[in-house]
C-alpha cells in the first residue's frame, strides 16, 4: 500500500501538471500574502489607539489561510481527476487488480499518495504567515487550528475526487463532477438562509465544508466538526472502494 502512495505521488511529480499548479498556487497566495500585509500596514496606525485590536494573526494569517482554501478548492479536481479515470482510460486498472493487492490497499494506497502531495503544498503554504514571527507576535493555537483545518478540508477533497474518479473513464468528467461536488459542499449552507424548514436548514448547516472550517479558522477546535470530515473522508473512501470491488467481481 505504502509502495503505491510512493509511487502515486512520484507519478504526480513527474507530471507538468503538478508543478504548474504547485507553482501557480504559490504565486497566488504570496500576491495575496503581501496584499494582506499592506492592508495591515495600512490599518495599522488607526488599530494602535484601539484597546485589544485584532494582530497580525487576525487581519494577515486567518484571511490567508481562508483565501488558501478556496484555491485548493479549485486545483483539487484537477489533481484527483486521473487517479482512477487514467488508469480505466489506459486499459491499466485490470493490470492494477491483479497485483498482490486487495482493494482496500489500492484505494489507500492512490489516496495517501495524492494527499501526501497536497500536504506538501499546505506545508510550503504554511512558511508564509509563520514567517510573520520573525516582525510580530502570532497565536499560533489559532494558526495551528487553521491549518488542521485545512489539512481535514483536502483531506476531505481528496476523498470525494478519488471516489468520482472512480465513476468515469474520463479525467476531464472526473474533474468537473469533482469541482460540482465540492462547490455544492461549499455554499450548501446558503440554502439555510433562504425560507426553508428548520430541520431542513440545519441539514444543509451540518453538510457544508465551509461552515465546519470557519470555527477551526477561529481556534475553535470542536469534536463535531471533526467527526464531520471524518465522517466524510470514510465514506467517500468506502464508496470508492465498493465501486472498485464490485468492478473486478464483473
Amino acid at each position: 500500500m505504502f509502495t503505491l502512495a510512493r509511487n502515486e505521488l512520484y507519478r504526480l511529480f513527474l507530471s507538468p501538471l503538478a508543478w504548474v499548479i504547485l507553482a501557480l498556487c504559490q504565486i497566488l497566495i504570496a500576491y495575496l500574502f503581501l496584499t494582506h500585509i499592506d492592508y495591515f500596514m495600512q490599518l495599522q496606525g488607526k488599530m494602535s489607539a484601539i484597546p485589544g485590536a485584532p494582530g497580525v494573526t487576525e487581519l494577515i494569517a486567518i484571511p490567508l489561510l481562508n483565501n488558501a482554501a478556496t484555491i485548493l478548492l479549485l486545483i483539487a479536481p484537477l489533481i484527483t481527476m486521473r487517479l482512477i479515470a487514467e488508469e480505466r482510460r489506459n486499459n491499466s486498472l485490470p493490470l492494477l487488480f491483479s497485483a498482490p493487492l486487495s482493494i482496500q490497499q489500492i484505494v489507500f494506497g492512490k489516496y495517501l499518495g495524492t494527499l501526501s502531495f497536497f500536504i506538501i503544498l499546505l506545508i510550503l503554504i504554511s512558511l508564509m504567515p509563520l514567517s510573520l514571527s520573525l516582525g510580530a507576535d502570532l497565536d499560533y493555537g489559532v494558526i495551528a487550528s487553521g491549518l488542521l483545518g485545512l489539512v481535514l478540508l483536502v483531506a476531505s477533497f481528496t476523498a470525494i475526487g478519488l471516489f468520482l474518479s472512480s465513476l468515469t473513464a474520463q479525467p476531464t468528467i472526473a474533474a468537473v463532477t469533482t469541482f460540482a461536488t465540492l462547490f455544492l459542499l461549499w455554499i450548501i449552507d446558503w440554502a439555510g438562509n433562504t425560507q426553508v424548514t428548520a430541520s431542513t436548514s440545519d441539514l444543509f448547516s451540518w453538510l457544508s465544508l465551509l461552515r465546519h472550517y470557519e470555527p477551526l479558522l477561529q481556534g475553535e477546535v470542536n469534536s463535531s466538526d471533526l467527526a464531520y470530515y471524518l465522517i466524510i473522508i470514510v465514506a467517500f473512501l468506502v464508496l470508492t472502494i465498493r465501486r472498485l470491488d464490485a468492478e473486478r467481481l464483473n
